[in-house]
């Protein structure tokens, strides 16, 4: 029995080396090699991305669109053929001198644009219209070269309504300094850099300062973009004296001092729309269309100019006006200073008929109002006695969300727009005009209904309050069919008086005056709609009811 026992344990100890045996070797066995997944690289579609904005200004004008420089995807398989390549060695105005690098990302911008991107840069030539020659012209008055117009195909497409994150803003993207610094305002009303005429001029003027500023265009070209602070501070640092050798030379730089690869591609991009749009027809491009562009005339608006109605009565739907004036932020023209706007040339006497009639200006009396914390479309009506709907539809906003900061346009006191204030509203307005009582510090609907015998009821409805808790010392009251001397004279609690027109004389006050007719002083400066801090000289009226 022991025998055959230890006879079993020495089997299983033989089972279990040999399975450790095996474990052993096949741990130490080659492995055969496994392939590691990769993610896809996405390769973008266009090296300028533009991307429309969802939400809308409150002014409700159309979407702007986001631009931004990027890189262009890298060269597919599709060889360029004899003409672009042609094109592509065209000489320009402009001394090149670039190295072999460089010239590979004008190459890669001008076959992005003439490949996949053919359809984006077909869409800047139909943009541009009347623009590109009025912008041309412009540089060509003020003595630049005639291709640097070009850049406002890398700056927008010549989209008078686009806008980078950073804040750069129409065709020429100005930043708002450098925009408010070359004359063109921006406020809550108006941005003169979606002003393609004005922009394009304070354009020139700010590319001739660079290009004096650092002798060479492309480093001109480049501060645009840059900044001139940035560029001169790499130019000095490295001892680069173009803009090729500066790109060159951008590695010698620290991390905070290099420029952009935004700024490194700005130029060579700038180079290959050169090129195309010297090579529009060899390259298969329909040329920008300014034959049939329609003429347009500059006009001044006064202060507070209904735009929309300048629109309707030219017969031309807002939007297409809004295209013509992108600078515009609302439908009404800055109320406190005059403007260019730009119609039609062949309405221009028309709308001069207009602007020059009462109907042009109806919200001259409308009111910039900067949203606070709590304030809701409900109190803002109530408050302005202009109803929510209303508020809405000139403000063009569909939801019921305000944010504290927001501003809105509201018809002011002096709006002939009084078909939209409220009953109450309009009664109020009424009152005020028709006021024939000041109210005094402490005076109380009640006592006013005591003294001048007309209910409290009646004093609320004939000046349009909803409470008869709150009245400002110094607001005037309508009460119905009573004068002012009735209502004083009632108010003095004076039964039996004389009225007496008494004139001041000189080193008298309301005090030794009441003194003297033996009335309270208070009851002298109620019956003359005076305060405490009234000023008497010799020679003043004042009525006294005496005893």
């Amino acid at each position: 029995m022991q025998k055959n026992s230890d006879t079993h344990k020495i089997a299983f100890r033989t089972i279990l080396l040999s399975c450790l045996a095996c474990i052993l070797l096949s741990a130490c066995a080659p492995k055969p090699s496994k392939p590691v997944a990769t993610l896809p690289v996405p390769v973008p579609e266009e090296p300028a991305v533009i991307s429309e904005v969802v939400e809308l200004e409150i002014s409700g004008e159309p979407a702007d669109e986001v631009v931004e420089l990027q890189v262009p995807p890298a060269d597919d398989a599709e060889p360029l053929s004899t003409e672009e390549i042609e094109a592509l060695e065209t000489r320009l105005n402009i001394d090149i001198e670039m190295d072999e690098s460089d010239r590979k990302v004008v190459e890669q911008y001008f076959k992005y644009f003439t490949h996949r991107g053919r359809k984006t840069f077909q869409r800047y030539l139909s943009r541009c219209g009347t623009l590109l020659p009025h912008a041309t012209e412009i540089f060509k008055d003020k003595g630049l070269p005639e291709e640097i117009v070009y850049l406002a195909f890398v700056e927008s497409g010549f989209n008078a309504k686009a806008y980078s994150r950073a804040g750069a803003s129409g065709v020429w993207q100005f930043m708002p300094y450098t925009g408010k610094k070359y004359g063109l305002k921006q406020n809550w009303w108006i941005d003169e850099r979606r002003d393609p005429y004005k922009s394009a001029s304070a354009a020139a003027d700010y590319l001739l300062k660079l290009y004096n500023d650092f002798g060479d265009w492309y480093l001109a070209i480049a501060a645009y973009n840059a900044g001139e602070g940035k560029i001169g501070r790499a130019m000095k640092k490295t001892g680069a004296e173009s803009f090729f050798e500066l790109t060159q030379k951008n590695h010698k730089l620290s991390r905070r001092a290099r420029l952009r690869k935004e700024t490194k591609h700005y130029v060579p991009k700038f180079l290959a729309v050169v090129k195309i749009m010297r090579n529009l027809e060899k390259l298969g491009f329909e040329p920008a269309d300014t034959v049939a562009c329609e003429a347009i005339s500059p006009i001044k608006v006064k202060g507070g100019t209904d735009l929309l109605a300048l629109a309707n009565d030219l017969n031309i739907s807002w939007k297409t006006f809004y295209n013509m004036n992108t600078a515009f932020r609302r439908q009404v023209s800055p109320p406190d200073y005059e403007a260019t706007a730009y119609v039609p040339s062949f309405k221009l006497q028309k709308a001069i008929a207009f602007l020059e009639s009462d109907k042009s200006r109806p919200y001259a009396g409308w009111i910039s109002y900067k949203v606070r914390s709590g304030d809701s479309w409900y109190r803002i009506g109530r408050r302005h006695g202009v109803p929510v709907a209303v508020l809405k539809k000139v403000n063009n906003r569909r939801s019921n969300m305000l944010r504290p900061g927001q501003r809105l346009m509201i018809p002011g006191s002096n709006s002939t727009q009084v078909a939209w204030r409220s009953p109450r509203a309009k009664t109020r307005a009424i009152a005020q005009k028709r006021g024939n009582y000041v109210v005094q510090r402490g005076d109380t609907l009640y006592d006013i209904s005591r003294a001048t015998g007309v209910s409290v009821k009646t004093l609320l409805s004939a000046n349009g309050l909803r409470s008869a808790k709150r009245l400002r010392a110094g607001s005037k009251l309508y009460i119905p069919n009573q004068s002012r001397t009735t209502i004083a004279k009632k108010s003095s609690n004076k039964k039996d008086g004389k009225t007496v027109a008494y004139q001041v004389r000189r080193g008298e006050s309301v005090w030794t005056i009441a003194k003297k007719f033996g009335v309270s002083y208070k009851d002298i400066l109620r019956w003359n709609r005076l305060s405490k801090r009234s000023i008497l000289r010799p020679g003043d009226s004042l009525t006294i009811y005496a005893n």
